[in-house]
């Protein structure tokens, strides 16, 4: 049997703009090798250019070799409704199992490796398993910290994640008139842009309105405390700071 494996990484966890990315890819065991041959490793560790080559040939043998990717892509909104209700290593948790179950099941696959999320690297991955089902009680699932480091499997996926993720932050880029960067409340250009994002009436819907850098920077431009956004992504007012701080 031509056993398979799968691994699965995130880009974007801690952004202020843009969306959470989760990418799994499935490869053969046999093809691990490819991955080291054509320069896979974390997607931190490559710079832009280098990265999107790499991209592009593990798309290439997606095609040739019968590879599996899968992207679930979610959104500031998205994640803002979650954090209500949740948090965000609840939220990865759904969107990790969403990115294998993408994949599909199959007998053929000996084991997941997920970069894990969770400062508990056993409870993250018991977490994706019970979410899974019962069909993928058999399959083992691995989930370390920096696993993107110690996989390949894993490393692939961390650069479809990033790269997807880049790529949405391009079209947001091409969507206004100044500079977005790269998202993160360090960047000092993403924190002037999130200043010019919540002029209006409400904040972009690209931010991350639950975000600390979006409610501070809110409450000084307004003196009232951030909307949040119901279950359907529409937006309710609060009436005091008081209520925010609850």
């Amino acid at each position: 049997m031509n056993s398979t494996i799968i691994g699965v990484d995130e880009a974007g966890r801690g952004p202020v703009i843009g969306p959470l990315v989760v990418s799994a890819v499935k490869i053969p065991n046999m093809d691990i090798k490819i991955l080291e041959e054509i320069g896979v490793k974390d997607s931190k560790k490559i710079n832009k250019v280098k990265r999107m080559k790499i991209f592009q040939s593990i798309i290439n043998n997606c095609k040739k070799r019968k590879w599996k990717i899968s992207r679930i892509i979610c959104s500031a909104s998205e994640i803002d409704r979650e954090m209500r209700k949740s948090n965000l290593n609840q939220l990865e948790v759904k969107l990790f199992a969403n990115a294998i179950e993408e994949i599909g099941f199959s007998k053929k696959i000996i084991h997941i490796n997920v970069d894990a999320c969770d400062v508990d690297e056993m409870r993250f991955g018991k977490n994706i398993k019970k979410v899974l089902g019962n069909r993928w009680n058999q399959t083992e699932i691995i989930s370390k910290h920096k696993m993107d480091e110690i996989d390949l499997v894993t490393a692939a996926a961390s650069i479809i994640a990033k790269v997807t993720r880049d790529s949405e932050i391009e079209k947001l880029n091409d969507s206004t008139d100044f500079e977005i960067g790269s998202g993160y409340p360090s960047d000092l250009i993403t924190r002037n842009a999130v200043k010019k994002m919540i002029v209006d009436k409400y904040p972009h819907s690209e931010l991350r309105w639950s975000w600390k850098t979006v409610k501070e920077e809110w409450v000084q431009t307004h003196n009232k405390p951030v909307p949040i956004r119901d279950e359907l992504g529409k937006s309710i007012g609060q009436k005091s700071l008081d209520e925010w701080t609850k």
